[in-house]
């Protein structure tokens, strides 16, 4: 089976600004999962910090044989993503998922898009 059960992104950070308009152009980070098992993967995601203690997790799922996308602005519980804070994150999944981040970083009018594959650790 393809996949890992655990993921790192070593890079994460949401601008507090955006010079685009609506949610499509909105400055983002995206968690992007891909399960290709023949069940739902149940995750858990934590966020690091370099000033402050760990927070999560945040519980998400990928149903099988689907991908997810989600978006770091929009995870609330068990709090919200700071904005202007460099954080880390640490996937746990109880099944062997695939993993890739992308930021829209739209504080210019030139946006600017970057994505890479997580880090497998397990």
């Amino acid at each position: 089976m393809i996949g890992k059960t655990l993921w790192a992104i070593a890079e994460g950070y949401i601008p507090g600004q955006s010079t685009g308009e609506g949610p499509a152009l909105e400055s983002h980070e995206t968690l992007c999962v891909l399960n290709p098992n023949e069940r739902d993967a149940s995750i858990e995601l934590t966020l690091y910090f370099t000033d402050r203690e760990p927070v999560g997790p945040y519980r998400l799922s990928v149903p099988a044989r689907r991908t997810r996308h989600f978006r770091f602005n929009e995870l609330k519980d068990p709090a919200p993503v700071p904005r202007d804070t460099d954080y880390a994150s640490l996937l746990r999944s109880d099944l062997p998922v695939i993993v890739q981040h992308t930021r829209l970083d739209s504080r210019q009018p030139a946006l600017a898009l970057m994505t890479t594959m997580a880090f497998p650790g397990g």
